[in-house]
């Protein structure tokens, strides 16, 4: 279908009768991704109201397909990448976030945190050292005042803002620290997201959303008694980054059930199916 034809299309978006509006829409949905640029131009050049929305739930859809076309794709090439995995995540807010821009913001904190680091350190120095880049140098902290926010669920927000929720902060961190050689890895407690240092038969946990305070495993013994419930082998040991994100998208859906946002409860729930395999139920 060549432009005029769809230009065509779009003049019949606010027509009187909803039979034709849905089948116009339908036809414009099986264009496929390609027709977004060519949509927005249409929307700019517009001073229809009704078609203006129309063609922003159209946008908005074609994106969200997209979206959870790359994040299956993610998942079944590996999730190797955990930056990708949550780049993807957050272009369901901004879908014209550049990918190059994250990993280039995350390597230059690399770069600052590698000139704060001693050729020789024990596993604790390191930890220690890290915590001096990412509280100080950098400037990370919790955020403490809009905790159930979505924005702390988008990587780019907390890399621009400097505070995020436990999980997006335990990414950035074991982004950087990896990047380094320092073997840290996401563990999936009730409640909150750490990291582990794990390596050979040396093995602690860091709270990075409490500035970085290395714990144990009888503090987890601890934690988990205080909540009542039965000891797992997860609550101990790293998580995938598959998980990571799933864990991501369910914070995410907790925070527009607190804003009151059903339809895009809706959407990250369908986000989330994507990448979940049958029986999965973890939290």
């Amino acid at each position: 279908m060549n432009e005029r034809e769809i230009k065509a299309l779009v003049s019949l978006l606010d027509d009187e009768d909803t039979e034709v509006t849905t089948l116009v829409e339908d036809k414009i949905r099986s264009l496929g991704s390609g027709v977004i640029p060519l949509l927005e131009s249409e929307w700019e050049e517009s001073f229809s109201p009704i078609t203006q929305r129309r063609l922003e739930e159209l946008i908005h859809e074609l994106q969200l397909s997209i979206m959870i076309e790359r994040l299956s794709e993610w998942k079944n090439g590996g999730a190797l990448d955990l930056l990708e995995g949550m780049w993807v995540v957050a272009t369901y807010q901004y879908p014209d976030l550049s990918f190059e821009k994250v990993q280039n913001e995350i390597n230059q904190m690399r770069l600052t945190a590698w000139q704060q680091f001693g050729s020789e350190m024990n596993s604790v120095d390191q930890i220690k050292a890290m915590n001096s880049v990412f509280y100080g140098t950098l400037g990370f902290g919790a955020n403490t005042k809009s905790f159930h926010s979505a924005s702390n669920s988008m990587i780019n927000v907390v890399l621009e803002n400097r505070r995020g929720n436990p999980i997006t902060l335990c990414v950035i961190y074991l982004l950087i620290a990896r990047k380094m050689n320092i073997p840290v890895y996401g563990v999936n407690l009730p409640n909150l997201f750490v990291l582990t240092y794990k390596h050979e038969k040396t093995q602690f946990y860091v709270n990075v959303f409490n500035r970085g305070i290395i714990f144990s495993k009888t503090d987890i013994d601890h934690y988990i008694k205080q909540l009542n419930l039965p000891p797992k082998d997860f609550f101990y040991q790293p998580c995938t980054n598959l998980e990571i994100v799933q864990r991501v998208l369910r914070n995410l859906i907790l925070s527009y059930e607190k804003a009151g946002e059903p339809e895009k409860i809706k959407e990250v729930e369908r986000i989330l199916l994507s990448i979940l395999d049958d029986g999965d139920s973890r939290d």
